[in-house]
């Protein structure tokens, strides 16, 4: 029935019903499939063990016999596992252990998103990153991902700032937002979502010292848009611009972005790959760029692009 929906032919499709994981390697042995889906390894069990089924030492003797198979056979198995709330693999760690990748199948319920990243990766890098789009006929393979991380503004907005964040070998274009109201309470409120909230009020702090814009009175909230999360420091720059323009209630230039590392001491610090982030901005029509000083690139590389370089958080708020 899956199948079906999906389109997907089914000819060469075998379904087997059991979690005895001695009758799995029997048939698999039998039928030589290409590849193997195990869902779940928390619910197959060894007759040779008395445990029940998900616990340490069934988890651990199942998929060392599946491993076992596989590199006898040469069949790729999948084992798809249980997460916890926090996002973690449920059970025991090992299992993370004898398993040559890890896959993490990531997504918000209320967008039909979906990523998977790799967290451990024997045979390649582990920070790839696939994005796709949940669909009537399954997951579909989003070509541009840079598309859904941008939201539409008809006129320039403040609090708004494009960065180009990398995740593994592939850049895409990410919109920062940033909301800065007067606080009415005691403690003013820092809060974050899709960026590390400790980097956040470090970076206010950066803000307050280096730019002389008084925050202490004033709730901030950050969103990457598109439920993304964002974890390298590329994004400092980002962060700060589109907390100073919803400060100012005065709104970036359009077709511009900004990427680069904050230092404590209110430096702009290269970011890694910077050629390939402008030419993804290149791509997207983007007018204007600024970037670490020391993420020039060469003269006539991009000609399209205005370069604005900047050394000191103060000299970018000169230059804006």
């Amino acid at each position: 029935m899956r199948a079906g929906r999906l389109r997907i032919p089914a000819d060469n499709m075998k379904l087997l019903s059991s979690t005895c994981v001695e009758e799995i390697i029997l048939q698999a042995g039998t039928i030589k499939p290409a590849v193997m889906v195990i869902d779940s390894i928390q619910t197959i069990f060894s007759s040779s063990l008395q445990s029940a089924p998900g616990s340490v030492s069934q988890v651990r003797e199942s998929t060392a016999m599946l491993v076992r198979f596989a590199k006898q056979s040469n069949v790729a198995i999948v084992l798809v596992g249980h997460v916890t709330k926090e996002g973690q693999l449920a059970g025991p760690r090992v299992l993370e252990h004898m398993v040559d990748t890890v896959l993490y199948f990531e997504g918000d319920a209320s967008t039909r998103y979906r990523v998977i990243r790799a967290v451990k990766n024997r045979f390649g890098a582990v920070n790839e990153l696939g994005i796709f789009a949940m669909t009537d006929e399954g997951l579909k393979p989003v070509s541009n991902p840079s598309a859904i991380f941008l939201a539409q503004h008809d006129q320039p907005v403040s609090g708004s700032v494009i960065m180009v964040s990398r995740e593994g070998t592939r850049p895409f274009l990410v919109e920062i937002q940033a909301l800065v109201s007067e606080c009415h309470g005691g403690q003013p409120r820092r809060l974050s979502v899709g960026l590390e909230s400790n980097r956040l009020a470090m970076l206010i702090a950066i803000l307050q010292r280096h730019g002389s814009v008084p925050l202490f009175d004033q709730d901030v909230f950050i969103n990457a848009v598109g439920g993304v999360r964002i974890a390298e420091t590329a994004a400092d720059l980002a962060i700060l611009l589109a907390i100073l323009s919803s400060y100012r209630d005065r709104p970036l230039e359009r077709h511009s972005l900004v990427f680069g590392e904050v230092g404590l001491s209110g430096e702009i610090r290269p970011v890694p790959n910077g050629e390939e982030r402008l030419r993804e901005a290149s791509k997207h029509g983007f007018r204007t760029a600024i970037i670490p000083q020391a993420n020039m690139p060469k003269s006539g590389m991009f000609e399209n692009l205005k370069l604005i370089p900047v050394s000191h958080l103060a000299d970018t708020l000169d230059t804006l």
